[in-house]
């Protein structure tokens, strides 16, 4: 079955590209609409008037097309929330000075060491109606378990999120901008006061629908770590699960497990059909099996709280039954297809999640590639069979989120398809205990019989997983890996399936080209490496980190004793780099003849040096008034080293006399070129 032949296929790709075009160039709404109704018009001609001229075919094709490109862009447009006169990022008054902010909280998030974390939605800002989701910081133990659909009523000023402040690190901003967060607030106890009425709906039930299941399993003296794993594998709550036990899962390739997936959804449908086997294939028997999917479907969403990862899988998984239940079997792109459009037709941005990419690209690699996998060996016996079509399954998942997973994580867990092969079957009787034990704790408490049956076997699947995960030689960390061979290696993967499904000249011709593609970008890559120079001075607390780097080797300088951490360590991996000295600051650096001058904790400077740009490192008792005046540098840099109370006189200080000031905690790392 050829895929590329759908119609829907090739408006679904134009409808994408709309999204994407719209992402990064941000066009105005104001010349979008025109131009699309131009097209529409066209498009609305060139249909009434096929069937009378079969010439304007093409016409009628391009115009499809053209129109799905721009109900991309306009999709996009309609659901930023910052383009809305009354989502709150337009109140400037609210991040400059305290506010009377009320808000509704939706979301439980994981807690930090600090804080339970939510996100809530804004109702009002000084008695005026706004709107927009934020997230809200509560210190820890300044409000006692907190409910969702709570109204807050605080004073207080909204932060926006801070970028990255390191070279290659995750942009967290960018993460919670995709989710149309533009803002957090951080609250105590005195400050906050809680509507007595409470907001209830959908998000509401769910929150108290999960916080009943959570106390009834509390009171069957489930295990804490147990529970809070088994919470992630059946409902896709992962706030309370420790760091360790997910570093595990990492570890072992097992991640996929811990939000719910296509792969429980899957589970879910089976336990279901199960269930409803002894009901007759007839028409009715059908419609009757048809809904009760649905209905437990979205019930199940509900109670896991209707996360974005849960509604994504349980809409894909209801058009697959409603798929099967039209007796439409063969095919399943287009369902796929049907239900990507529907979801990103109402929630765009999901395009950009990771998640959502991961799970389409899997599923669609799954039903593709796996049949090629399979018919490379035909075992005999069915405990063959079960771990063959275990293992392809695994491969062609894998195959297929490979370059995703390299370009967002740099990591590779070798021993994912061990992992696969031990934990699909004990994650199989999980996932019918789990829902069992789910089910009944909505109501009562579970037998401590089965309590105790799925926390031994949660026990055993975490042992299970921490065993794989300590081979780490067998995980491949800091791959350096960008977009370029991202592109170029799916092409490369495409190509080559394509040719293996049915080898012809042509084919052999475009898988060759897209090799030397792959191969382009390497050389690419590695001739734009050899020709970078540049100058970072980090963002990293009580040290001082600079780093100069020449093609891909990197001289660091450091204050103390140098460990690579994090900030580094992206960066080395961000830009295909290797350490190749570590020295300790000296008072004078020079680069690409420019003056570097370093005042530390000392705070002794020579008033003939003269540079062009004065570091401010440890917080030095100077006068910044009189160096300014003696050394006359272009520019000043203070790192995270100095205190935040200093760095505010040095900022007036700069302003008054003209000097630009770049503090990187406030504006993230310095860059020279």
């Amino acid at each position: 079955m050829k895929v590329l032949d759908f119609p829907l296929t090739k408006i679904t790709i134009w409808f994408l590209i709309g999204i994407l075009f719209c992402y990064y160039c941000q066009p105005s709404i104001y010349v979008v609409l025109p131009v699309f109704s131009i097209g529409l018009i066209i498009f609305l001609l060139s249909y009434f008037t096929i069937k009378r001229n079969k010439n304007l075919n093409i016409l009628f094709g391009s115009s499809t097309y053209f129109i799905s490109f721009f109900v991309g862009i306009l999709t996009l447009l309609l659901h930023t929330n910052s383009l809305q006169k009354s989502n709150y990022i337009h109140c400037k008054k609210a991040f400059e000075t305290p506010q009377f902010i009320t808000f509704t909280l939706r979301e439980k998030l994981k807690s930090n060491s600090y804080s339970d974390r939510f996100t809530a939605v804004i109702n009002t800002i000084n008695n005026q109606a706004y709107s927009g989701k934020i997230i809200v910081n509560i210190q820890k133990d300044s409000l006692k378990n907190p409910i969702i659909g709570s109204v807050i009523k605080v004073k207080t000023t909204l932060q926006q999120n801070t970028s990255n402040k390191n070279p290659n690190q995750f942009d967290y901003s960018k993460y919670l901008a995709n989710k149309q967060i533009y803002a957090q607030v951080y609250i105590n106890k005195a400050e906050i006061t809680i509507n007595k009425k409470l907001k209830k709906d959908i998000w509401y039930y769910s929150g108290k629908l999960h916080s009943r299941i959570v106390r009834n399993l509390e009171k069957a003296k489930f295990n804490k770590e147990e529970m809070n794993v088994a919470l992630a594998l059946i409902l896709g709550q992962q706030q309370e699960i420790a760091s360790d036990i997910i570093q595990d899962y990492q570890y072992s390739g097992a991640t996929h497990i811990l939000s719910v997936s296509g792969l429980h959804v899957g589970f879910i449908m089976i336990f279901i059909n199960f269930i409803l086997k002894p009901i007759p294939n007839t028409r009715k028997g059908s419609l009757i099996k048809l809904l009760s999917i649905l209905l437990s479907l979205t019930t199940f969403a509900v109670i896991s709280g209707l996360s974005p990862s849960v509604l994504r899988s349980v809409v894909m998984f209801s058009f697959l039954a409603i798929g099967n239940h039209l007796r439409r079997s063969g095919s399943i792109y287009h369902t796929l297809l049907v239900s990507m459009l529907l979801i990103l037709l109402f929630e765009p941005y999901f395009l950009f999640d990771v998640g959502f990419q991961l799970s389409y690209l899997a599923l669609f690699f799954i039903v593709w590639l796996q049949p090629v996998l399979k018919k490379i060996w035909t075992p005999k016996n069915k405990i063959q069979i079960t771990i063959w079509n275990a293992l392809t399954v695994s491969f062609a998942a894998q195959i297929g989120t490979l370059p995703l997973c390299l370009y967002y994580f740099h990591q590779f867990p070798g021993l994912f398809f061990v992992t696969n092969i031990i934990i699909i079957p004990l994650l199989s009787f999980i996932m019918i205990a789990g829902i069992i034990v789910m089910l009944i704790a909505i109501y009562c408490s579970p037998p401590i019989l089965l309590i105790e049956i799925f926390e031994k076997s949660i026990y055993l699947l975490n042992k299970t997983i921490h065993i794989v995960a300590s081979f780490e030689w067998f995980v491949i960390r800091d791959i350096s890996f960008n977009s370029y061979y991202l592109l170029t290696l799916y092409l490369v993967i495409i190509s080559a399936v394509i040719w293996s499904k049915k080898p012809t000249y042509s084919k052999l011709v475009f898988l060759l080209i897209t090799i030397v593609s792959l191969q382009a970008s390497l050389i690419c890559t590695k001739k734009e490496i050899e020709n970078g120079n540049e100058l970072i001075v980090y963002n990293t607390k009580k040290n001082t980190l600079i780093s100069k780097r020449k093609g891909k080797e990197i001289t660091v300088f450091t204050k103390d004793t140098f460990s690579k951490n994090n900030a580094l360590n992206s960066y080395l991996v961000g830009n295909f780099s290797k350490i190749k000295s570590t020295k300790r600051i000296k008072n004078t650096l020079f680069y690409n003849g420019k003056k570097i001058f370093v005042i530390d904790s000392s705070g002794t400077y020579e008033s003939k040096i003269q540079p062009d740009i004065l570091i401010l490192t440890q917080s030095p008792k100077i006068n910044l008034e009189r160096i300014l005046e003696d050394l006359h540098p272009k520019i000043i840099i203070a790192d995270a080293s100095n205190s935040y109370a200093i760095q505010k006189i040095w900022k007036t200080t700069c302003l008054k006399n003209n000097t630009p000031f770049h503090a990187t905690n406030e504006k993230g790392f310095y860059k020279l070129n």
